[in-house]
This record gives C-alpha cells, structure tokens and sequence, in this order.
C-alpha cells in the first residue's frame, strides 16, 4: 500500500492485520496519507501514551515492502527514524479519529516498521502534554462535597424540617440534643445571611464584618464575558463565605459554608514551583449561574482554574441526569484511565465512571461543624492523602510499565 505524506510520496508498506479482522475499514481509499506528525514527546514514548488513552485499538502493523527499490523509499526510512528519535506519530485522518503511526523496531534489521493505533481526535496530543508535565484529571462535585450553601428559602425549609423532627414524642434525649444543637447552628448562620442582606454586614465574636467588592467574570453565551461586582464577606474562622449571585437583587444572596481542609487539599494539587500536578474540573448538578460564583468562592485567585479555561472546565449537568467522565471532557479532552473524581454521591455517576469515583461523606456543617471522619482526620485531609497516593502510583506504573519517566 503506497505512504504519502501530504503529497508526497514516501514508499510501499505491507498491511498486517489483527487475526478475525479486515482491511477495508482502516485505509479504505487504499493508501496511507499523513496529514502532519504529533508533537515531540520530552518524556513519554508514543507507545505508553497510546496504552493509556487507547490499549484496545491497535489497527493493524506497517512494514516496507523491502522488494520496493522505489528512491522515495529513503523518505520512508526517514520518517521512521524521526519519529523513532523525538518520540513522534505519523498522524492520518480518519474522520472522526486519528490514526497514529508509531515507529517500531523491525524484525528485519534496516527495514522500517510502525505499528497503527486509533484514538479520538485531539485527544493524543492533549494527554501527550499532559504526562509529560506528570498530571492527572480530578473532577470535583460543588454541593455537599467541597460547599454548603443555603439562601433565604433553603434555611427556612431546613429549619422547619428539624422543628417538625423534634415534634416526635418517641425521641431519645441523645437525639432530641443533637437536633437542638442543628437547630442553634442553622440558626446563627441565618441570622448571618439576614444581616448580610439587610446591612451587608455580620456581626463575629462582637467585631463588625463588613462586605468587601470582589470581582467576577461573567460567562455569557457566545463567549461574551462581563465583570461583575459582588459583595462578599470571607470568614476564615468559620469557613463560611456570604455572597450575592445579582448586587442587584439581596434575594440572590447565599451563606456558604466550605468544608474544612479544603486550603490544604488545594495546595497539593500544585507543586511548591506553582506546576498542577491535577487538571481540575468541576460537574455539577447545579445551576450555572450558581455553580460560577460557588466555585470562584473556592478559587478567588483562579490557581486551579483561570478564567480563560472555566467555562471548558466547569460542567453542569442537567437534574435527573448521569454525570459522565465522556461530558466532563467533551470541550477540555482527557481520558478517564487519566482521572479521579471526588463526590458525596456515587448514584448519580454512570456505571462504567463509578470505578474512578473517591465516594466522599455529604458535607452537612450544622450536624458536624469540623467534619471529622470517625474522630480522625477530616474528610478533605483524606482525600489529600488519596491524590498524592493516585498521583505516585499513576506514574511509578506507567514508568515501570511504559517507560514515563
């Protein structure tokens, strides 16, 4: 079969297929045409990339067709050694795919040979970059993982819900208290939320807290973007955050609570020299409006996500839906053998994704202010504890397995 690449003509190959497979389907218009080659490679071989994003999908291996006595064969030895030294792919298209020519070594000493791997399109290159800077994906839920937030209508419903629970009769005097102390810590957090909107101001420890201005890029359809301008009032000692999604509406504003250890849990997903160790993505169930400031409020300084990348990077999926790891990284490519995914539900995850998935305990501040796990650390120390231990068995595998450095 004849190798061109662009227009230029390279050699002939013979074509071996898997055992019980056909032809037809890999080259149908019967000639190889390479479109361009992959990036060079500072760390990984081609090869491991392709195990990692796509072990099941090697087409078919590629020889020369050593009878071939053609000049433009040279060509062909050329490439081969090219792509053997800067670990780089041959790249044909295949329509929705790419086809990666990957130069192996030869039985036949002298002769070039590459083996022919599909994967989705754009997405070698994206992970390619990706293992070389040593990083992985990590999806984070909003609600009841990393937040809790309430507004006026929220508190309201939960108060009652507890008031109503303390109604029963046949309740025990250990239950009894523990719905009373919900109760009281409800309670202060709406009066919080009250003065906010009423004053833009809280009253903590007797020291008046007033709002501070911060601002926020608005995400508009079509890639329009608007700053806007919010009041916000941080309260370190009680990680809790109170925030208006509309300056022009109080009614919009909302108390949040962020779950403690969530400053650690972020300074490990950046190295002490500011590289990512994790491409950080956020699905969530919530609304859009709301899932933007929730998450600026967790990520003022846009360390984790900037704001050229939120809207690729932040997911919303629709209620009554199956969050999906082939939605997260529809617009911003990744593949799932590549990432964790951090959330309070399992449930709402599709089947195949449930694997990747650190099911974390729901984050409910007003029962258990600290969040700790069973009198230990609390649950984003944990999850702390997971990523690096990801992070350094991900890469101490692929180099044993597939030579990462």
């Amino acid at each position: 079969m004849p190798v061109f690449e662009r227009d230029v003509f390279l050699g002939n190959v013979d074509v071996f297929l898997p055992s019980g497979t056909s032809g037809s389907g890999v080259f149908p218009s019967n000639e190889i045409r390479i479109s361009r080659r992959s990036p060079a490679s500072s760390r990984c071989p081609p090869l491991a990339v392709l195990q990692v994003i796509s072990a099941y999908s090697l087409r078919c291996k590629l020889q020369e067709n050593t009878p071939d006595l053609h000049p433009g064969s040279l060509l062909l030895g050329n490439l081969h050694s090219t792509c053997w030294n800067q670990r780089m792919t041959a790249v044909v298209e295949a329509g929705g795919e790419e086809l990666h020519l990957v130069a192996m070594q030869s039985k036949v000493k002298g002769v070039p040979s590459f083996w022919c791997w599909s994967a989705q399109k754009g997405l070698y290159t994206a992970c390619l970059g990706m293992l070389n800077q040593r990083r992985l994906a990590i999806v984070f839920d909003l609600d009841q993982t990393l937040v809790s937030c309430y507004n006026e209508q929220t508190f309201k419903t939960l108060m009652k819900k507890i008031e109503s629970s303390l109604e029963n009769p046949e309740l025990d005097d250990a239950t009894q208290l523990a719905l009373r102390d919900q109760l009281s810590n409800v309670s202060k957090d709406h009066i919080f939320l009250k003065d906010f909107v009423e004053k833009r101001a809280i009253t903590v420890d007797d020291e008046v807290v007033r709002s501070q201005d911060e601002k926020s890029m608005l995400h508009k359809p079509g890639g329009l973007r608007q700053v806007i301008v919010r009041p916000v009032i941080r309260v370190p000692t009680r990680n809790a955050v109170l925030t208006c999604l509309d300056p022009t509406d109080a009614e919009s504003s909302y108390f949040a609570n962020i779950r403690p250890g969530w400053d650690d849990l972020k300074s490990c997903l950046i190295t002490a020299n500011g590289c990512r160790r994790y491409k950080v993505y956020v699905c969530t169930m919530a609304g859009r409006y709301y899932a933007l400031e929730a998450w600026r409020l967790l990520d003022p300084e846009g360390r984790l996500i900037s704001s050229e990348e939120i809207s690729q990077r932040l997911i919303c999926v629709r209620q009554g839906s199956k969050k999906s790891l082939q939605h997260v990284f529809r617009k911003s490519l990744c593949h799932p053998n590549m990432a964790i995914v951090i959330d309070d539900r399992l449930d709402v995850w599709d089947e195949k994704d449930k694997r990747h998935v650190h099911n974390l305990p729901a984050y409910n501040p007003s029962v258990a202010a600290e969040d700790k796990v069973v009198h230990g650390p609390n649950a984003l120390q944990i999850v702390r504890s997971i990523t690096r231990k990801v992070h350094k068995g991900f890469f101490r595998l692929a180099w044993l397995v597939y030579l990462i450095k």
